[in-house]
């Protein structure tokens, strides 16, 4: 096959990177890896580079660039490090860029690609919650296109192909509910790190699973589907779904609602994003509806997850709000994982972070760029650590 699919993944060495590698090497005729990138484990990076015949590889930290370089030696494989070399390997031609990069540090590189008119297959929803109308409009302004890889907002995605957004009259995303999902509210202040790392459905990373026991992780991705898909914030809801079939709901302007039900396995939603607008076989459970039986549903409780509500007020607020709001949420997550906080005190950090930064009229402008979201990210951290302190 000649009409191979150039792909670069950003994050290659984190759980959505080796999904997508996963996929690629089942099917290695159409798909040709340009560049990988991770962070420090250069051992990782280098083997799926030297695999895949990537051409670059890149560290995003400069003090690992040397056990990259040894482990790529003979290769002929090119190293870099660092942020800028990340957004010169966004730049590499390429036809998908997998953005897999967690945290605001994923902007640029994603940024970076779009200019190339590239399709960018997002991973790192804090681009979106950060800089939504900035990734969008440029994705336009260059002929690229946005591919959600979040599991809630491909569903959402895939629930839209062919609709009218217009007949769109609201948007229900599902949430697992985290491990403390079943305490009384009474005991949440007394909740330790290692309480909050444990999931109650899967195995994930610490800050990803906590994130899940805060419903911070869905905070944030409730202002996802706003900048994704442009519905208000009164169309756009939550709701506790434990078993984590059904990623999202669209429900439309005759009363119907139209489900996306699926295995909860990121794969599916990479898949559907590597080879969008085509569908291919993806390796993942067909699901027996007989043998799951019972599907169940809990409202989201504002009251046990304010981190909802605050959410609800970025999205009102607009302009770089969210990006105050996850650079401090990042620092009092930093803050609880240490045992400097508790765990209902990162929504108070967050909000008294948020209410700070708009006393000073910092947060409503009207055209956003990547300077000025990292000039809002900068001062949401150095205020965090000063409420934390």
């Amino acid at each position: 096959m000649t009409d191979r699919r150039r792909i670069s993944i950003f994050g290659a060495t984190g759980s959505i990177g080796q999904n997508t590698l996963d996929l690629v090497a089942r099917e290695p005729d159409r798909f040709e890896v340009v560049a990988l990138t991770g962070g420090r484990n250069a051992a990782q990076l280098a083997a799926d580079a030297r695999r895949f015949g990537a051409s670059l590889a890149v560290t995003a930290f400069e003090d690992a660039l040397p056990d990259l370089r040894a482990a790529l030696d003979g290769s002929g494989i090119e190293a870099a490090a660092g942020e800028a070399a990340l957004v010169e390997a966004a730049r590499r031609p390429a036809d998908l860029v997998m953005s897999a990069i967690v945290g605001a540090a994923g902007l640029a590189p994603g940024l970076a690609a779009l200019e190339t008119g590239a399709s960018l297959a997002l991973a790192n929803k804090e681009s979106m919650v950060c800089a939504g109308p900035l990734v969008m409009a440029t994705a336009e302004a260059h002929g690229g296109r946005v591919i959600p890889v979040d599991s809630e907002h491909s569903a959402v995605f895939q629930a839209l192909l062919g609709e009218d957004i217009a007949c769109v009259e609201r948007v229900i995303i599902t949430a697992s509910g985290g491990a403390f999902r079943d305490w009384p509210l009474e005991k949440l202040a007394e909740a330790t790190p290692a309480e909050a790392a444990t999931h109650p459905n899967w195995d994930m990373g610490q800050r990803i699973t906590i994130d899940s026991a805060s419903m911070f992780n869905k905070a944030l991705e409730l202002i996802e589907t706003k900048e994704f898909f442009g519905f208000a914030p009164s169309q756009i809801e939550a709701v506790v779904h434990p078993e984590s079939m059904i990623h999202a709901l669209v429900g439309f302007c005759d009363g119907g609602l139209m489900a996306h039900v699926g295995p909860p396995d990121m794969r599916h939603a990479i898949g559907f994003a590597l080879n969008y607008p085509a569908r291919r076989p993806v390796p993942v459970e067909r699901i027996d509806l007989a043998k799951l039986a019972t599907l169940t549903f809990r409202p989201a409780d504002e009251t046990r997850w304010p981190a909802l509500r605050i959410a609800r007020e970025v999205m009102e607020t607009g302009g770089l709000s969210g990006a105050v709001f996850n650079a401090a949420k990042e620092r009092a997550l930093d803050a609880f994982i240490d045992g400097r906080i508790g765990f209902l005190d990162m929504p108070r950090i967050v909000e008294r972070v948020l209410d700070r930064v708009s006393a000073k009229g910092g947060l409503n402008i009207d055209v956003i760029t990547l300077d000025k979201v990292l000039e809002a990210d900068h001062l949401a951290r150095r205020l965090a650590d000063e409420e934390i302190g």
